[in-house]
C-alpha cells in the first residue's frame, strides 16, 4: 500500500462503482440483457461486445461510454442503451443482484462513528447512484450523494465542488479507483485515495494519488 499519514478530514467523497459497490456483480446479466434487447429492436446487429469493455469505461460520463463501447452504434442505439441500462440495473438491483466489496459497511460506520461525515460522487444516472445504496442498506450512512445526471456536470471536477460547495465542506479525502476521481480531488484541492482493488483500471489510472489502497478497510489505516 502505497500511503501518506493525513490529517483526519472533515468529509470523505467516495465515487460509487469500483470504490464502494462491485459492480461487475450487477452489470454481468445487464450488460447482456442491454445488447439482447438492441438486437430484438433492430438497433444493432452485431455480437455483444466483451464487458470488460464496458467495466473499463466505468467512470467516464454515460454519453461517452456508447461510444466507446459501439462506436459503429447510430446515436439512437447510444440513446436507447442509456434507457435499457438504468432500467435492468434497476430491476436487477430490485431482485437482489449486486455486492458491496468486503468491509464496505463496518468502515463506513466506523468513518461515521469518528465523525466523519460521508459523500458519494459518481458520473452515474441519477436513479442509479442514489439506487445502489439504498438496496444495499447504506444509504442512510451518507450526507449526501451526488450524480453527474442530476446535476448534467462536464467532469467529476465541477461535480465535486458543486458538493464542497453546497455542504460547507473546507477539508476532505476523494476515495475512487479512475483517473477522474485523481482529478476530481487534486484540482478541487482534496487528499486523494485510489482504490487499487475492482481488477479493471488501466495502467497508470491512480497516479498522483497520495495513497494507494487494496482492500476497502484499509482506508482506515490512513487515518492518525
Amino acid at each position: 500500500m502505497k500511503s501518506i499519514i493525513a490529517l483526519t478530514p472533515e468529509a470523505v467523497i467516495f465515487d460509487l462503482d469500483g470504490t464502494l459497490f462491485q459492480t461487475e456483480t450487477l452489470l454481468e446479466t445487464v450488460h447482456a440483457r442491454v445488447f439482447d434487447t438492441l438486437r430484438e429492436e433492430g438497433l444493432y446487429t452485431q455480437e455483444t461486445p466483451p464487458i470488460a469493455s464496458l467495466l473499463g469505461s466505468l467512470g467516464m460520463l454515460l454519453s461517452d461510454i456508447w461510444k466507446k463501447i459501439i462506436p459503429d452504434g447510430s446515436e439512437e442505439a447510444h440513446e436507447r442503451a442509456n434507457v435499457l441500462m438504468l432500467q435492468y440495473e434497476l430491476e436487477e438491483l430490485e431482485a437482489g443482484r449486486g455486492s458491496l466489496y468486503p468491509h464496505v459497511r463496518e468502515t463506513l460506520e466506523e468513518l461515521r462513528n469518528r465523525g466523519i461525515r460521508l459523500f458519494i460522487a459518481s458520473n452515474g444516472l441519477e436513479e442509479y447512484v442514489k439506487g445502489v445504496p439504498v438496496a444495499k442498506e447504506i444509504a442512510g450512512l451518507f450526507e449526501g450523494t451526488y450524480s453527474a445526471g442530476e446535476f448534467a456536470t462536464l467532469s467529476k471536477v465541477d461535480l465535486v465542488r458543486k458538493l464542497l460547495d453546497t455542504f460547507g465542506v473546507k477539508s476532505a479525502w476523494m476515495v475512487g479507483d479512475r483517473s477522474s476521481d485523481v482529478e476530481a480531488g487534486k484540482k478541487n484541492g482534496l487528499f486523494v485515495v485510489g482504490c487499487d482493488y475492482a481488477g479493471f483500471r488501466r495502467e497508470g489510472e491512480l497516479d498522483g494519488a497520495d495513497a494507494v489502497i487494496r482492500s476497502f478497510r484499509e482506508l482506515i489505516t490512513l487515518l492518525p
